[in-house]
């Protein structure tokens, strides 16, 4: 088979009707794609009422569903968008006068601390907000959360479709704000309310399940804006509107079909961030997939490496402060060094094979790229933010 086509898998026919689903794998042969990923694809289309199951190059084993997937079904399940409903990531322009990263890192805000309505009443991100906050939850509004959530001060790089990142107002050597957050605590309450009820069966009423939903996929959006507004503030520059901001982590309900995507962005015209890793650039595209791709594309790199194997191989080969400073030359900003471990460049998957199997079946144009400056994890304080005994042994070349 060509690295040019696309893999279909159909699965046994147990009865004569309804037809089965189909899975489409969007990745060439070379393309690293774990065994278990494709069996929680299979395990997905096997469900009542599912159509198509289109995976992208991304595609990694999540809990209980794939992660990096778009999921037709004429039933709603919950589960299959998971606890982060509202997840995405936004692009916003920021000018600054010298970006030198090892100033600039240290500017970062305390993003694991919520604004507080009635403490930070003053704090001029506050005015990004327009309206009522969605479903009133104002728990955790501001922060980043864990795991592969991330806001990166990066630089235009390479602009490869001039006319098209000139629309965006881009040109080369620009610098970007890259918010990667979610709903948070609130989309963890929904899932968990329909979960302790409905384990991992479809919703029994999709317009209330959709309502709530709705206000997460709001929330998250707002709070990217949030994020992006406090961070702007703190290096000094006004905040900006986003020139991308598209959810990953949700149901599209499109003809009469719900559309489940899980680390899959709607790529039906829309221009998507499809994030690298702090040590390597990320990809702006076009994206126009169709509806053998469930009209989605990829949202990142896609993990290769499970966080516990990440843990144990980056600890035998790195030292918390060789993984501060990435092989780009970008900071990370990040007091918790297990996450540092979890989250390194080696972790994923190459980017550029991401995006090369997303041109290669014309789901996607690449506009341009950028190439991180500073990536925030987690406040770089305290004790968790220095490097134990052990690696000051490891550097001096004991064991």
């Amino acid at each position: 088979m060509s690295p040019h086509q696309w893999r279909r898998e159909s699965l046994p026919q147990s009865n004569p009707a309804p037809a089965p689903a189909t899975v489409t794998v969007f990745a060439s042969p070379t393309s690293w794609i774990e065994s278990d990923a494709l069996a929680q694809c299979r395990q997905v289309a096997a469900l009542d009422g599912m159509i198509h199951v289109a995976a992208m190059p991304d595609l990694h084993p999540g809990k209980g569903a794939p992660i990096g997937a778009a999921m037709a079904s004429t039933v709603l399940y919950p589960f299959l968008v998971g606890s982060d409903i509202g997840c995405g990531i936004a692009v916003f322009p920021i000018r600054l006068k010298r970006p030198v990263p090892e100033r600039l890192a240290a500017r970062f805000p305390d993003l694991d601390r919520a604004l507080d309505p009635e403490q930070d009443a003053d704090d001029p991100a506050w005015a990004v907000v327009e309206g009522d906050v969605p479903a009133g939850h104002v728990e955790g509004l501001g922060t980043v959360g864990r795991g592969n959530h991330f806001v990166e001060l990066s630089r235009i790089e390479t602009v490869l479709e001039p006319g098209h990142a000139s629309r965006l107002g881009l040109t080369a050597g620009d610098l970007v704000l890259i918010v990667h957050s979610g709903s948070r605590g609130l989309g963890e309450r929904i899932l968990r309310a329909h979960t302790e009820v409905h384990g991992a069966g479809p919703a029994p009423d999709a317009a209330t399940y959709l309502a709530m939903h709705d206000d997460a996929v709001r929330w998250g959006s707002l709070n990217r804006r949030l994020l992006a507004a406090r961070v702007a503030h703190a290096l000094g520059a006004e905040p900006t509107e986003p020139i991308v901001d598209q959810c990953h982590n949700l149901v599209e309900v499109r003809d009469g079909i719900y559309l489940h995507r899980k680390g899959a962005a709607p790529g039906d015209g829309r221009d998507v961030l499809v994030a690298g890793t702090r040590g390597t650039p990320s990809y702006l595209v076009a994206g126009h997939a169709g509806p053998e791709a469930n009209h989605s594309v990829a949202h990142g790199a896609g993990r290769k490496m499970s966080r516990a194997d990440a843990l144990r191989r980056g600890r035998a080969k790195h030292t918390v402060e060789e993984l501060r400073r990435t092989p780009v030359g970008s900071l990370v900003v990040c007091g918790d060094r297990q996450l540092l471990f979890e989250e390194a460049p080696t972790a994923y998957k190459r980017i550029e094979q991401v995006v090369s199997d997303l041109v290669d079946h014309g789901l996607a144009t690449p506009v341009a790229t950028t190439v991180p400056l500073v990536t925030y994890k987690t406040p770089d304080v305290g004790p968790a933010s220095r490097p134990d005994r052990r690696d000051n042994r490891r550097r001096r070349g004991r064991p």
